[in-house]
């Protein structure tokens, strides 16, 4: 499939056949920056690769930000993000292309089909914690998480779109006065203190994704930016259609000061608190929700259980340097 080409003005009509080594094919979505493409290298791997509008690409300061990503993207690739295949932010029309991720954003997995259950709740904080500590981790707040910008894959979500992240030793920083992110999962500090901005921040936005996917929709919610603002800053959450074992962690991530919000890895021991065998293998497995909400996994799980103790008296003695360790299941 060639590229899909505009036959009137706009960036889309000038998108060029090939990024680098890698040959664009059908659109996969389109946002402030730039078109985002699947796309396949010389061997044929699958990749999604982010072109830059071509207004932009002659605009310096915003080719600094696009270097910006690319490092921060970069910094991050790992078991929570789309790793960076390939990059060249200096090219006549900038570009960056990912491992391509197969599955629905959150956004558009709860327009299609509703709010997620608890069990599939669950395993969503439980994914974007440990998605926040790595990218915490290596001196990276993303500062625009919300549900579009989270993949729900089969081994646990991902987050993407570094485009507004910002290192913690870049020189780049949020203009006085101007304002960036997603207002309905900003932080009360994105639009009071921006110059201030810190992984604090990352958390609110988590607990604001959750609602969205409680419920459909956000914790403070206005047809009007301006009005939703006011509520961040002032007003407390609405958590109707949330949980009641998720709600008290929700409310804490939703914190207006950023010092009384938990840190990824305390959110990840209390989820391990509200149900210890929370898993992060698979995402989101229907046979696996409906087991887990009609007890019929605790039947199959005695069932093998049963089953594990026969085999145990049978060859114990061959089996006892790897007692313990057997391997993980798959779901």
């Amino acid at each position: 499939m060639t590229p899909q080409r505009n036959t009137g003005a706009g960036a889309e009509a000038e998108l060029p056949e090939y990024a680098g080594h890698y040959r664009l094919q059908e659109r996969l979505g389109s946002g402030g920056m730039g078109v985002v493409h699947l796309a396949r290298s010389t061997s044929g791997m699958k990749v999604a690769v982010k072109v830059v509008h071509a207004q932009f690409a002659l605009d310096p300061e915003f080719r600094g930000r696009f270097r910006q990503e690319v490092a921060a993207a970069r910094r991050v690739s790992g078991a929570f993000t789309a790793p960076v295949v390939d990059a060249d932010p200096e090219a006549e029309r900038p570009w960056m292309a990912t491992l391509f991720i197969p599955g629905p954003t959150l956004a558009e997995q709860v327009k299609r089909n509703g709010p997620l259950r608890t069990g599939e709740l669950r395993r969503l904080m439980a994914g974007l914690a440990e998605a926040l500590r790595d990218i915490h981790r290596v001196g990276v707040v993303h500062r625009d998480l919300k549900p579009s910008n989270v993949l729900l894959a089969e081994d646990g979500p991902k987050v993407i779109d570094f485009g507004i992240s910002r290192p913690k030793d870049s020189e780049l920083r949020t203009e006085t006065g101007k304002l960036i992110g997603t207002p309905p999962f900003m932080a009360p500090e994105q639009f009071r203190r921006p110059r201030e901005v810190g992984p604090a921040a990352d958390v609110f936005a988590l607990g604001s994704v959750m609602v969205h996917a409680a419920t459909g929709r956000g914790p403070f919610d206005s047809d009007s930016p301006y009005v939703v603002a006011y509520q961040v800053v002032h007003d407390d959450p609405d958590l109707t259609g949330v949980p009641e074992n998720l709600a008290p962690l929700v409310v804490r991530c939703l914190a207006k000061e950023p010092e009384d919000r938990p840190t990824p890895d305390e959110l990840m021991r209390e989820l391990r608190s509200v149900a210890a065998s929370y898993d992060t293998q698979a995402f989101i497995p229907s046979q696996r929700v409906l087991e887990e909400e009609t007890g019929a996994g605790h039947a199959a799980a005695a069932e093998a259980s049963g089953a594990k103790r026969s085999l145990g008296r049978k060859g114990a003695a061959e089996r006892s340097g790897a007692q313990g360790f057997g391997p993980q299941g798959s779901g």
